[in-house]
């Protein structure tokens, strides 16, 4: 039995929403940080900032976490990364972590910042490598939000999270530079993965995540198909292997089923049906575990 630390905050909601289709809801009141999870190889269930997960899993508090590559790479944390789940606070993709200045400021690139420039940032370790690889002095201030608010009357140069640069375009800065791009990963801890129980755990819970999220790309496609259509059909279709297809009984007909990408449905009813398909059915899927 494996014990899990979630992130509240920004994470929260796609990462609950993660669990709750890979049918692991993760059951809680309002204001409860101890939530549980009706699953066998799931013990204690506890959500807590990103920040602080890399470390409590890396001391062995938990098994397993999920957080930010971010904050895994800011604390330093030794564990093992074991899947990147690639989703941010607001959907799939990753996220940066990028260096901005005010708007009118003639810089254009990070080499570019003057000597002992006033630098506020959520992630004080990163930045003072990134600046130290570059050979700049720079006065580091540890921010503790709205960190975009504080140039220019504060602080010169911000180095913060962003996914698509639209809270910094909206508070009058530009991005000149990134110090890495970052996802949500699913970290467990080295003495737990060498655990040959706790591993078979950790890897059957990461299964069932990952099936979740390769399924809602997809959608299930059934139709019925004349004989004299089906090879036509078959061309078509952007099977993820083959289709499977079956006679049907007592009449010269085909039943065809298929996966195919969800984005390309809207335009391949309409194709398949002019091929011959009959009764087309598109049906949501769970999960696809390859």
């Amino acid at each position: 039995m494996i014990t899990i630390a979630l992130p509240k905050g920004s994470l929260e909601a796609q990462t609950l929403q993660l669990f709750r289709e890979a049918d692991l809801e993760v059951k809680r009141t309002a204001r409860d940080y101890n939530p549980r999870i009706d699953d066998q190889r799931i013990g204690k269930v506890k959500i807590l900032r990103p920040q602080e997960i890399p470390t409590y899993v890396e001391r062995g508090y938990f098994d397993v976490g999920i957080s930010g590559l971010d904050w895994v790479r800011e604390t330093e944390s030794d564990v093992v990364e074991v899947a990147n789940l690639s989703y941010s606070k607001t959907g799939e993709g990753n996220v940066r972590i990028v260096v901005a200045v005010h708007r009118d400021e003639p810089l254009e690139t990070v080499a570019q910042i003057r000597n002992d420039s006033r630098v506020t940032t959520e992630y004080p370790n990163l930045t003072k490598k990134f600046f130290e690889t570059l050979g700049i002095p720079v006065q580091l201030f540890h921010s503790y939000g709205a960190s975009e608010a504080k140039v220019p009357d504060l602080m010169d140069v911000v180095v913060d999270l962003t996914e698509t640069g639209t809270t910094l375009r909206q508070n009058g800065l530009k991005i000149i530079g990134q110090i890495m791009e970052s996802y949500t990963v699913i970290i467990a801890n080295k003495a737990s993965w060498e655990d040959p129980q706790k591993r078979r755990e950790i890897e059957e819970i990461t299964t069932l995540l990952f099936g979740v999220i390769e399924a809602r790309h997809k959608v299930l496609l059934t139709m019925n198909v004349p004989s004299r259509s089906m090879e036509r059909i078959v061309a078509a279709l952007p099977a993820m292997k083959k289709p499977t297809v079956s006679r049907l009984h007592g009449i010269d007909y085909y039943s065809i089923q298929t996966v195919v990408p969800k984005s390309a449905v809207n335009r391949l009813i309409p194709q398949l049906k002019a091929c011959g398909a009959e009764d087309i059915l598109e049906i949501p899927i769970a999960k696809i575990v390859p």
